[in-house]
Order: structure tokens, then C-alpha cells, then sequence
């Protein structure tokens, strides 16, 4: 807690100074600008960044993305480099962009870089998650521009805004999760505790699903959790043995364990216990990397 203070006001005094030495008396609207200012760029004026390290996109995601595009807009906007006059070039979102164009938009949501403004960048994006109003999504949004435009890793981000390195992951894993389940976090039809639930779901489809049943019966985090413990049982009193063994067989204390855990590692944990105390812990992992990613954070404790 004394290092987000701390933090807290290094981020102020920074700005405070550049305030006060600088003669341009608009640094703090560029501050701004840089950290949330979005604007509607045609697609004709962004070329693509001739550097970019990835050539190879999946089709079948491509077309999947495309959809939700069509469908709901495209919600992590683009970061685009002005090349003066109305041309831009992409920095990141290289996927988003395809996608854009595969839906048939002739324009998109971007954010503006202004050259050599790395440093004002990572501290205007510090300063912008220090906001209150900022929802989960938005937050995400922040982290994943600060290591996508800032090459920071998480661990140096963690330093920067004083977050735990579990926490950073839980808010970036958000950005997987359907569109229609982010515009909910940012509506406020789910909280980040429901957005955070729905991302250990590894199918979609029942990503959706669980995430229209939230909303239609105004579902509690905790009763969320349930319904996906008990793979989408609705029955009351005489639950299946599966459901049972899933989550009521176990000690609640044992329960806020596993809960934490999960918060920790930013996946899904599993504890099997018997009446006796015999057991195991089973930490599931989607990929390599985030197989990696654990063991970082495992050494790392």
C-alpha cells in the first residue's frame, strides 16, 4: 500500500514539473489526449507498420472477430502514428484491423501518436488508470497499452502502478473475453468479479451463456461461480454428485483458498480434498505460455 502512494505521488510530481518548465502551456491537454483522446480514422489513410514482428493470422479467428465487429463495433481501439497530413501508420491492433475491414467498416476507433512521446505516453497512461471511473475493460485496455506501446512486462508494470502482478493478468485476460461480455463490464451489466468468473470459461459458447443468465436473473458473483462449477445446473435442493463434489463438498475456508488462488495464478484452480485432509491442487493452463506465465509467478513467490 506504501508503494502505490508512493507511486502516487512520483506520477504527480512528474507532471507538476513538466506543468511548471515547460513553455508549452498545452502539455497537460496533450497529457490527455494521449491517455484517452479516440478519433474515427478511415481505413484507406493507415498503412500497415512494414516492422510488424507477426505476418500470420488465423482465418477462422479473423472471421469470428469480424462478426462480433459487424455486430457489436470494434471496442479496443487501434493505435495509429500520425504520418502528417490525414495518414496514419498502425502501431498495434494489426488483428483488429483485418477484422475491421473483413466487416465492411470504412472507418475504426483509434488512438493518436505523437512523435518522441514515449515517456509522456507511459506516464499519461499511469496517470489515466489512477481514475476512479475507468471501468474493468477500460483499465485492461491501459495495461495492455502500456505493454504493447511501452514495451513493459508485466513485472515492470506492476511496479509502475503499484498492482500486483495477478491483478495486472486478470484485467488483461478480460480483453479475450466476447465482445458483448466487455460492452457488459462497460455498461455496468456485470461487475469485474462476473467478468473475471466468465474468463476462467474456457468454451465461448457457454461464456455467453452464463453471461445472459447473469444478466437476465441478476446473478450474484458467487451465485456465477456456482452456475459454472455446476456446468449450468439450474435445479435447486437435490443437485447432481458432479455439482455437489464440485463445490459443496468443500469447506468454505477451503473454498476462499481456491478462490484466491484462482485470483492469483489468473486461471482457473481446482482443490480435491477428501474428509480425511487428503488432496491435491490442479492449476489449469490453456497454452504454453500461459503455462510459463505461471511457473513465472510460482518462482517469483
Amino acid at each position: 500500500m506504501a508503494k502505490k502512494k508512493e507511486l502516487s505521488r512520483g506520477i504527480r510530481a512528474l507532471l507538476s514539473n513538466i506543468e511548471d518548465k515547460s513553455p508549452i502551456p498545452q502539455t497537460k491537454e496533450i497529457v490527455k489526449e494521449l491517455s484517452s483522446n479516440i478519433a474515427e480514422i478511415s481505413l484507406e489513410d493507415i498503412e500497415i507498420n512494414p516492422f510488424q514482428p507477426r505476418t500470420e493470422f488465423d482465418p477462422e479467428e479473423l472471421m469470428n472477430l469480424a462478426k462480433s465487429i459487424r455486430t457489436y463495433g470494434l471496442i479496443q481501439p487501434i493505435t495509429v502514428r500520425s504520418l502528417g497530413g490525414n495518414k496514419f501508420q498502425l502501431i498495434s491492433g494489426e488483428r483488429r484491423l483485418r477484422a475491421s475491414k473483413m466487416a465492411g467498416l470504412s472507418a475504426v476507433p483509434a488512438y493518436i501518436r505523437i512523435a518522441d512521446d514515449q515517456g509522456m505516453l507511459e506516464m499519461a497512461l499511469v496517470e489515466n488508470i489512477q481514475r476512479a471511473e475507468l471501468n474493468a475493460v477500460e483499465v485492461a485496455i491501459s495495461y495492455q497499452r502500456l505493454i504493447d506501446e511501452c514495451s513493459l512486462t508485466h513485472e515492470e508494470l506492476s511496479s509502475r502502478v503499484g498492482k500486483n502482478r495477478s491483478t495486472i493478468t486478470n484485467y488483461i485476460r478480460l480483453l479475450k473475453l466476447p465482445p458483448v461480455i466487455q460492452a457488459g463490464v462497460k455498461k455496468d451489466q456485470i461487475s469485474m468479479g462476473h467478468a473475471r468468473a466468465l474468463a476462467g470459461v474456457d468454451n465461448v459458447s457457454l461464456q455467453l451463456t452464463y453471461f445472459h443468465r447473469t444478466v437476465e436473473d441478476k446473478l450474484s458473483v458467487r451465485a456465477l461461480e456456482q452456475l459454472i462449477r455446476g456446468g449450468g445446473s439450474t435445479s435447486q435442493g437435490s443437485s447432481s454428485s458432479s455439482s455437489s463434489s464440485a463445490g459443496s463438498s468443500l469447506p468454505s475456508e477451503v473454498v476462499e483458498i481456491r478462490d484466491e488462488l484462482s485470483d492469483q495464478f489468473g486461471t482457473k484452480v481446482e482443490i480435491k480434498r477428501d474428509t480425511k485432509g487428503k488432496g491435491q491442487f490442479v492449476i489449469k493452463f490453456s497454452n504454453d505460455s500461459d503455462f510459463n506465465r505461471i511457473l513465472d509467478i510460482l518462482q517469483e513467490d
